[in-house]
């Protein structure tokens, strides 16, 4: 069962519900003696090498010191807390370690430099939870001891109430019926700590609709070619998705097409098949990405024009206070495709800003980047601004990769350009995987023009020069200079 202080709140995990063991968690509010246990989820990991990791989440208040124990560890050497910019330190022991946390934090946990089997701790505020008692909330009974179900059956019912209305999700485990849920607008689902979703949700053509709380959507059982997204949004305008947890979904973790005035916060995605992105989106307006942890094996998080049956370009998109971990592809990625049938679209005013990025693994020439502008389909991408960026070491790949590109496995025509681009307050730990940046264009009539790079640095120094920050400006690109 789940557990409550004044302090503290630690949800029920549901009897089936799919756990690892490498780790013990205890939790405990600073100044008192009572230790909480708290159970770890099993996500899988990085599809080079698919493996089992942890994930453990809670919510908390005021300062809470954390006990981990290692069962399976012969001893313990070395731990690592991330991101690396929270200076978060560990009193160690030989299996044992213990820290305190004093804010609301995304971190992992890594034991003797494993980055495959590590925990995903995930320490969140505490939330006032809506009134399931109150007016216009349909509340779904669940049991922790077996499934329920949920799906479109239950929006006959939604639909004979006021709008405004809330579906209130309790603790348990539900089965989507026929995998996807495809939900009515102007409807806010309550998913409660505990409550898990086996399945996918939808919204085509609709406004409106709030998907809150502190539950999970567990899609680690589909194949990766049923290309099931955790919450597909199609034509849709108005949306609000937050503090969701996302388990293996075989796709994308949120796709948004063609949707505009939507914010997506504090979400967690595990992944590990091929194009399981992150959040993607495609012809999308005013979108907020805030304050989520995405660990995909392809990109974290993806901003481009035209795409399937969503047309026009991208704009007003902000992505900020985030930890990105790419065990594949890139981090950040705008432009690849457009309405290349056409004249392309523009892709602009884009910020990202105060980003640690974990990881970037990416082999494959033409798809390394951690900061990604490749631009395709005739797209012209222009008032990008990147900044306060933290960027680990990583496994292999490049800081920056802004060119003009005609990628013959996805366009089948090159980008119109890259102009206008602010690169502020980036700090790079360096590693052994990093191949140089590069910054370049795909001819006189298609370049990279007016890229700005402010306050580069390299462990703690900062950058004089192109070439201190490891940037290779090639042809077709004008204007590029470092202050």
């Amino acid at each position: 069962m789940g557990q409550e202080t004044e302090n503290l709140r630690i949800y029920p995990v549901p009897k089936e519900a799919v756990l690892q063991e490498d780790y013990c968690l205890r939790v405990r509010s600073v100044g008192t003696e009572d230790w909480h246990e708290l159970k770890a989820y099993r996500v899988k990991v990085d599809m080079h090498d698919v493996r089992c990791a942890s994930m453990a989440y809670f919510d908390f208040s005021g300062k809470v010191e954390v006990e981990i124990t290692f069962p399976k560890f012969y001893t313990v050497y070395r731990v690592d807390i991330r991101p690396v910019s929270l200076g978060i330190r560990a009193d160690k022991e030989a299996k044992r370690i213990t820290f305190v946390l004093d804010k609301p934090v995304n971190l992992s946990v890594e034991v003797n430099k494993d980055r495959f089997h590590n925990l995903h701790f995930f320490a969140g505020a505490i939330e006032e939870m809506p009134d399931k008692t109150g007016e216009n909330v349909l509340v779904v009974s669940g049991s922790l001891e077996k499934p329920g179900f949920l799906g479109d059956g239950i929006n006959a019912q939604l639909e004979t109430m006021p709008e405004g209305r809330m579906l209130y999700v309790e603790p348990g485990i539900y089965y989507i019926g026929e995998s996807v849920w495809h939900l009515p607008s102007h409807t806010h689902i309550y998913l409660e700590g505990g409550a898990i979703l086996i399945g996918g949700l939808a919204l085509e053509h609709g406004e409106g609709l709030q998907i809150r709380g502190r539950g999970i959507l567990y899609l680690a059982d589909y194949h990766r070619f049923s290309s099931i997204n955790g919450i597909r949004l199609n034509h849709s305008r108005d949306i609000a998705i937050e503090n969701l947890i996302f388990i293996n979904p075989p796709h994308y973790t949120v796709s948004l097409g063609d949707c505009e005035d939507v914010l997506i916060r504090n979400i967690k995605s595990f992944s590990c098949e091929g194009w399981s992105d992150g959040v993607d989106m495609m012809s999308c307006r005013r979108v907020l990405v805030e304050g989520c942890f995405l660990r995909t094996s392809d990109d974290c998080v993806a901003i481009y024009g035209s795409r399937w049956d969503n047309f026009g370009g991208s704009r007003e998109i902000t992505v900020r206070n985030m930890t990105l971990w790419a065990d594949v592809a890139h981090p950040t990625m705008i432009g690849t495709h457009g309405d290349y049938r056409q004249e392309g679209d523009v892709i602009e005013d884009i910020t990202f800003e105060n980003i640690d990025i974990l990881e970037h693994h990416e082999f494959q020439p033409g798809y390394l980047g951690a900061l990604a502008i490749n631009a395709g389909d005739k797209n012209l991408v222009r008032n990008v601004t990147y900044r306060d960026i933290r960027i680990e070491p990583f496994e292999h790949g490049k800081i920056l990769d802004f060119q003009v590109k005609w990628n013959r496995d996805y366009n089948p025509a090159p980008g119109r350009g890259i102009r206008d681009i602010l690169v502020e307050n980036v700090r790079v730990l360096s590693g052994d995987g990093e191949e140089p940046s590069v910054i370049a264009g795909y001819s006189g009539e298609f370049p990279v023009q007016d890229v700005r790079i402010r306050d580069f640095y390299r462990d703690g120094r900062k950058a004089q020069s192109l070439k201190e920050a490891g940037i290779v400006v090639g042809d077709f690109a004008e204007n590029v200079g470092m202050e």
